[in-house]
């Protein structure tokens, strides 16, 4: 599948297992704007009414201007954005349809863009250590290129619970406002790394007591029987076409298969996120409650 995963192994051989080390010490206009942001992470331009709102409700970080398009029923999410945008001194601009449309970068913006200040950058060390105490629970994405999977993989991962987010900051998509609009605000809840190797990233957060499980549709092991899902852990996926690269392969911990029924052969990178992710998170929940 592009993007699923298990060699089954256990790399490190540890018997004090990752908790023991973590407690001793993280469209075409997309594309375009890739290129101009390949050194960021991105999201200063937010389309789509349920980004925005989130945007403004979540309140991490300076919201510049919101701009609507004229013509429309300020209604339901829209007339939230607005009244949220008046209560945090946002200007909010009304310009004709055609000039909206112009403005847009998605191919569906519902009528709403907001400019605000880029995503800030996290290092690896802090998603591997959250500021609330919980266990890290990550997601990595290697390779993952289309803007409009990254966004869904980052909404999934969101609602699942990680607590955070790695990126390789080369042959990646970041966070282009398709990535935004599909992510539906959960850029402004899952602190993410743009680290320069995803290999060395999975290292380093060996080194940090976190365990990684990449996917992969030929692993032998399968998502449901990782072991270490309930301890400090980082969900590793592939690219939507050749899946994990090699070195990536070689640096996981574990490597686990989602299990195929169909005539099909693989998932896309999302749909891949979204059963390795909840799968985890049950796993932990399990673990909770019988604590």
């Amino acid at each position: 599948m592009s993007a699923q995963g298990s060699k089954g192994n256990n790399r490190r051989g540890r018997g004090g297992g990752p908790n023991k080390a973590h407690s001793k010490g993280r469209p075409s206009g997309d594309h375009q704007r890739s290129r101009r942001q390949r050194t960021g992470l991105g999201g200063d331009r937010v389309e789509g009414r349920q980004a925005v709102r989130e945007l403004l409700l979540a309140g991490t970080r300076p919201t510049r201007e919101v701009v609507v398009a004229a013509g429309q029923n300020h209604t339901g999410a829209l007339a939230q954005i607005v009244e949220l945008a008046s209560e945090l001194r946002v200007p909010v601009k009304e310009v004709a349809r055609s000039k909206f449309e112009s403005m847009a970068v998605t191919e569906a913006p519902q009528g709403v863009i907001a400019r605000a200040a880029p995503l800030a950058e996290h290092d690896l060390e802090e998603l591997a250590r959250p500021p609330d105490g919980r266990s890290p629970f990550l997601l990595v994405l290697d390779g993952v290129t289309d803007p409009g999977n990254v966004g869904a993989a980052l909404r999934t991962a969101e609602c699942a619970g990680v607590t955070g987010a790695v990126l390789g900051r080369h042959r990646s998509a970041h966070i282009t406002p398709s990535a935004a609009k599909a992510a539906a605000g959960a850029v402004e809840h899952v602190p993410m790394a743009v680290v320069p190797g995803i290999p060395n990233a999975l290292a380093r957060l060996g080194e940090l007591g976190v365990w990684t499980v990449g996917l992969d549709v030929a692993a032998p092991t399968s998502v449901y029987e990782i072991s270490v899902a309930s301890e400090a852990v980082a969900l590793v996926v592939g690219s939507e076409g050749r899946g994990l690269s090699r070195l990536a392969r070689q640096r996981c911990d574990v490597v686990a298969a989602i299990p195929l029924s169909g005539h099909l052969s693989s998932l896309n990178a999302a749909a891949a996120t979204a059963i390795g992710c909840f799968e985890i998170a049950r796993h932990r929940q399990d673990t909770t409650s019988d604590n």
